[in-house]
C-alpha cells in the first residue's frame, strides 16, 4: 500500500502583481502595478503644482511665467527673478518633503493600532509639539528658532508620556488612541491658556504659526525636513516587515515571532520623530497624517497602507494645500493648517456619510 503527499498547491497571485528577478533568480520583488502607476501619476501631479506654485505671486502682478522659473531655477535669469523664485522655493519644498513625512508618521500609527483615526494630530503628539513650540515662544521669549527646539522636545516628551501611560504588558491601539485623546484634550487646553495669558502681539505670532504658516521658510528650514526623512526612511523600510505584521493583530504579530514591545517602540520613535520636525520646522499641520494613509489605501485597493503611495498622496495633498493657502484670498495669504483642516472636514463628512450608507444597506 502506497501513499502520495499532496504537492501545496502554488500561491495565485491577482494580476495586477509581478514579480522581478533582477539578480538572475536569486531574489524576487513583488511589485503592484495599480500601486506604481498610482504612485507615478501623484509624483507628476506634485511635481507640477509644485512648479506651477513657484509662478504664483501673491499681490497683483507678480506671477512670473514658468519659463522663467526655470531660468531662475537653472541660474539664467536675472537677480530679482532668481531672488523671488528663491523665496517661494522653500515653502514649496517643505510641502512635499513635510507631506511625505507627515503621512508616513499616519501610516506608522495607524498601521500599529489597526484605527484610521491612529493619527498623530489625533493621538496628541501634534498637540505636544505645539505646546513646546508655544512655551519657547511665550514663557521664554526665544521666537520662531526656539520655537524649532522646543517643538522638538515637546513632541519626543509627549510621546514618552502617552507610551508609558498606555503600556500594560505591551501598548493596544485602542488604549494608545483614548489616552493619545485625553492627553492631546489636556494640551490643547495648555496651550490655550498660554495665548490668553501672553502679550497681544505675541500670542497673534504664536497663534498664527500654530495653524502651520509657511510664509517664513527658509531654504536653511528645508535641510532638518530632509535630513531626518534621509535618516528615519532606511529606519523605517527595515521594520517595515514587522510592522505588516500589526496589520493581523498585536497576537497573530507575536506568533509570527515578532518582539511587539521592541518594534513598537522603534516605530513610535520614527513616527514622533517624523512629525515632530515638520511641525519644528512649519508648525503644526492638521490631518495630512490622517488622511494620507487612508487614501492612498482606497485608491490602490490594497489590503494594508502603500507607504510609498501614502507619501506620494502627503505631498500632494500639502502643496495644493499651500498653493490654496497663497492665493485664495490673494494678497492675503492664509495658514497652511486652515485649508487642510478644511480638507479634512470634508474626508471626515464624506467618510460618515459613505459608512452611514453602508450600514443602512
Amino acid at each position: 500500500m502506497s501513499t502520495t503527499t499532496a504537492r501545496p498547491e502554488p500561491a495565485i497571485w491577482p494580476k495586477r502583481t509581478k514579480f522581478l528577478r533582477p539578480f538572475s533568480g536569486k531574489i524576487s520583488i513583488k511589485i503592484d502595478l495599480r500601486t506604481v502607476v498610482i504612485t507615478a501619476i501623484l509624483a507628476v501631479i506634485t511635481v507640477c503644482v509644485a512648479l506651477w506654485s513657484l509662478t504664483l505671486g501673491s499681490a497683483e502682478g507678480s506671477d512670473i511665467p514658468l519659463d522663467r522659473v526655470f531660468g531662475a531655477l537653472a541660474g539664467n535669469e536675472s537677480p530679482s527673478v532668481t531672488r523671488i523664485v528663491e523665496g517661494r522655493l522653500p515653502r514649496v519644498l517643505v510641502a512635499v518633503f513635510g507631506g511625505a513625512a507627515l503621512a508616513l508618521s499616519g501610516a506608522i500609527f495607524q498601521t500599529v493600532t489597526r484605527n484610521p483615526l491612529g493619527s498623530p494630530d489625533i493621538i496628541g503628539f501634534t498637540a505636544g509639539a505645539n505646546a513646546g513650540a508655544l512655551i519657547a515662544m511665550l514663557v521664554f521669549g526665544l521666537g520662531y528658532n526656539g520655537a524649532t527646539f522646543g517643538s522638538l522636545i515637546g513632541g519626543l516628551l509627549t510621546g514618552v508620556v502617552i507610551y508609558l501611560l498606555a503600556f500594560r504588558g505591551g501598548v493596544q491601539g485602542y488604549r494608545l488612541i483614548v489616552i493619545g485623546i485625553g492627553v492631546s484634550a489636556m494640551l490643547t487646553a495648555f496651550n490655550g491658556y498660554l495665548l490668553v495669558r501672553a502679550r497681544v502681539e505675541n500670542a497673534a505670532a504664536a497663534a498664527a504659526w500654530g495653524q502651520g504658516i509657511f510664509e517664513q521658510l527658509r531654504l536653511k528650514d528645508v535641510i532638518p525636513v530632509v535630513l531626518v526623512l534621509v535618516i528615519l526612511i532606511p529606519a523605517l523600510t527595515y521594520f517595515t516587515p514587522n510592522m505588516r505584521m500589526f496589520e493581523l493583530g498585536q497576537d497573530s504579530a507575536q506568533s509570527k515571532g515578532v518582539h511587539t514591545e521592541r518594534v513598537q517602540v522603534y516605530l513610535m520613535i520614527i513616527g514622533v520623530g517624523l512629525i515632530a520636525v515638520v511641525t519644528a520646522v512649519a508648525g503644526p499641520i492638521a490631518f495630512i497624517a490622517l488622511i494620507a494613509p487612508q487614501v492612498a489605501m482606497r485608491i490602490t485597493r490594497s489590503p494594508g497602507i502603500p507607504l510609498v503611495t501614502g507619501a506620494a498622496v502627503g505631498a500632494t495633498l500639502l502643496v495644493i494645500s499651500d498653493a490654496i493657502a497663497r492665493t485664495l484670498l490673494a494678497p492675503v495669504q492664509l495658514p497652511v493648517g486652515v485649508v487642510t483642516t478644511a480638507l479634512g472636514g470634508v474626508y471626515l463628512l464624506g467618510l460618515l456619510i459613505v459608512q452611514s450608507r453602508k450600514a443602512g444597506s
